[in-house]
């Protein structure tokens, strides 16, 4: 953690050369298409939710940028018991995400992201227990942004901390979301 926290530093202080005409914040929402894998997931499916957030994105030059967001994230899956049905975990996650653009509008994504287990539900059980607090994980994705800020984009995220953290169990799951989201830039 203090690992991760030092290079957004070191980041934070590389981008103060950057001129304010080259930075750009922004909003985004949309869904989320999430599901857990690894070990006795045979009867878990995916789950629709939906995220939202604000984002900057720095400017490096006409080819790169540097894009950190502040997500709020729904996701969990879907439980194939029925005293049980959905399995919704809530993360505030916090992608760093580097731009490279292909053309002026379109760009390949691809970063690391951190995530804060914020609360749980479903069914009879607070699954927050039984979950690590924090998940680590990387996105890859593509972007298009029209020229009066308006941006679209579809990513996956892929978690690679085995979220549980009971005692006893070698079982070992992982957060995937597949995100497609409507974002502006002011």
């Amino acid at each position: 953690m203090k690992k991760l926290v030092l290079a957004i530093v070191i980041a934070a202080i590389g981008f103060t050369n950057i001129n304010a005409q080259d930075i750009k914040l922004g909003t985004k929402a949309g869904l989320n298409f999430a599901f857990i894998t690894g070990d006795d997931t045979d009867d878990i499916t995916p789950n629709t939710d939906f995220h939202f957030g604000i984002m900057a994105e720095f400017k490096i030059s006409d080819k790169f940028s540097f894009q950190p967001e502040l997500i709020y994230s729904g996701q969990g899956s879907d439980l194939n018991i029925a005293s049980e049905g959905s399995i919704s975990l809530n993360y505030l996650n916090l992608p760093l995400i580097g731009k490279y653009y292909v053309t002026k509008q379109l760009s390949l994504e691809a970063g690391p992201q951190i995530g804060y287990l914020l609360s749980t539900k479903g069914g009879s059980v607070d699954y927050k227990d039984f979950l690590k607090p924090t998940d680590f994980g990387v996105g890859l994705g593509v972007g298009y942004k029209l020229d009066n800020g308006l941006n679209f984009s579809a990513r996956y995220n892929l978690g690679l901390t085995n979220i549980n953290d009971v005692e006893g169990v070698t079982d070992k799951n992982r957060n995937g979301v597949i995100q497609l989201s409507v974002g502006y830039f002011f």
